[in-house]
């Protein structure tokens, strides 16, 4: 763990000073080199998206499965989650990359390639995404980490407060927020369609892996440490250590509260991120679960619609939100619009005027019923917006790394949202409805449920939660 001493506490003050300025930072004419951390399934299809702007060069592969001779790579059951096929694995897109330095640990990478490398993305389970985006942001170099930006509140929190003190490039992997939503949204709410809205309805009611394990009264046992695998990089700061086990790597760490978000935290970010965003919304001043089937408290509720509460903004009235995730639970739906209901993941925003029904990512809005929508079409009160031209989400990370733009879904704005995901994981962890003061960002009325707020942190790992 050199980096923990020799770096986070000596060099990074100079390497946040060192790269407040990007442009300056890489020189005009120079590409990002930029380190990926967790090369699997999602992790991997960033890297390859990476790799293909001219504007970057790939200079080291991190993941804690990197081996190509790891039998993980190689689990029989591996195609059947949902991943696609054998390809995906860390081992075979790190074969993409021949002659890039490989490594099993992100904190060894550093302290080999620190002075090579000017960003990272990363793409690791949930609760690993904080030590890794800090120990970045610490040695100065930029970060694009997957959605949900971290497992608790607190590490959120930090988060933010980084990279206030650091001064790097940041993006959460949302990439939704620079779709055709992203300039939709921000459009008809400058024009004045879409204004007072008062509650939303939201859904993802797909199945999910952990539906299918019946009641879990613990951790799995049993499992054998695949060859060539650093678990205990995996378990990273997990306060407890668990065995390997299949119902945890590959992607299905993410239905246990140790570990995952669950549906919201995975989700929310490409249904709710406009909304959370446009209408400033910030953090509820209440939160509940106002419906569970099979709380546990080790996996996610087979079913639950969970509650927000937001008080009246900048001239904005108070509104609420009902997320409702599992098989089955979806919202209900609009009156007059029975024929337009929902067919998968998305929301329906219900304002003064109109009530608006979108999908999810870059899905763009329409009102409903839609002979409203039809007759402001005809009247050209609505304005044509789109994503056409703009740079994507990954283009527009590398751009700001370059001090070409600012990045549309920085830890500024994706923190406090991804703040959000945190409290609801907690209402379908505990059940029940919580208080939650704005100012103190405390939770008044559940000691048990305030101590959530943050983690205990496993020893050798502290060095992180300090900014």
């Amino acid at each position: 763990m050199n980096i923990s001493r020799r770096y986070t506490l000596g060099a990074a003050g100079a390497l946040a000073g060192w790269s407040l300025i990007p442009g300056k930072v890489l020189g005009a004419n120079k590409k990002v080199n930029l380190a990926a951390i967790g090369i699997g399934p999602q992790g991997g299809n960033i890297l390859k998206i990476f790799a293909q702007d001219p504007n970057v060069n790939i200079v080291a592969l991190c993941d804690v499965d990197i081996d190509s001779d790891s039998p993980i790579a190689k689990l029989p059951d591996y195609r059947d989650q949902g991943w696609g096929n054998a390809d995906a694995t860390p081992a075979a897109h790190a074969a993409l990359f021949p002659g890039v330095p490989q490594f099993h640990d992100f904190r060894e990478m550093f302290d080999q390639m620190s002075n090579q490398i000017d960003a990272v993305c990363i793409g690791v389970p949930d609760h690993s995404h904080f030590p890794i985006a800090m120990a970045s942001m610490m040695l100065g170099k930029h970060v694009y980490v997957e959605k949900p930006l971290a497992r608790t509140f607190q590490e959120c929190e930090l988060l933010m407060k980084a990279e206030k003190k650091y001064g790097v490039v940041t993006q959460m992997g949302n990439q939704g927020h620079s779709g055709n939503n992203y300039f939709q949204f921000k459009a008809w709410k400058d024009a004045g369609i879409i204004k007072d809205v008062t509650h939303v309805d939201a859904q993802m009611n797909n199945p999910r892996r952990w539906h299918t394990w019946g009641e879990v009264t613990g951790f799995p046992t049993g499992g054998v440490i695949p060859d060539g695998m650093n678990w205990n990089v995996w378990e990273g700061t997990t306060p407890i250590s668990v065995e390997f086990s299949k119902k945890l790597h590959y992607g299905n760490w993410r239905g246990w509260h140790q570990f995952g978000t669950g549906c919201f935290g995975d989700w929310g970010a490409h249904i709710l991120d406009t909304i959370h965003e446009f209408l400033e919304l910030g953090l509820p001043s209440t939160f509940s679960a106002e419906m569970m089937t099979g709380r546990n408290d080790f996996i996610f509720p087979m079913t639950s619609t969970i509650n927000f509460k937001f008080p009246a903004r900048k001239g904005m009235p108070a509104m609420d939100i009902n997320w409702y995730d599992g098989q089955g639970n979806a919202a209900p739906v609009p009156k007059g619009a029975e024929g337009e209901k929902l067919k998968g993941p998305g929301k329906y925003i219900y304002s003064k005027d109109y009530t608006f029904m979108g999908g999810s990512h870059s899905d763009t809005l329409q009102i409903v019923p839609y002979e409203k929508m039809r007759e402001l079409l005809k009247e050209g009160k609505l304005p044509k917006v789109s994503a056409k031209g703009k740079s994507t989400h990954h283009e527009n990370f590398i751009r700001a790394c370059m001090g070409e733009e600012k990045t549309r879904s920085p830890f500024s704005v994706s923190g406090t949202l991804s703040q959000m995901f945190t409290l609801g994981c907690m209402a379908q962890r505990l059940g029940g409805s919580f208080e939650f003061d704005r100012e103190t960002k405390q939770i008044t009325n559940n000691k048990l449920a305030n101590s959530l707020l943050k983690d205990d942190v496993r020893n050798g790992w502290e060095q992180y939660y300090k900014v």
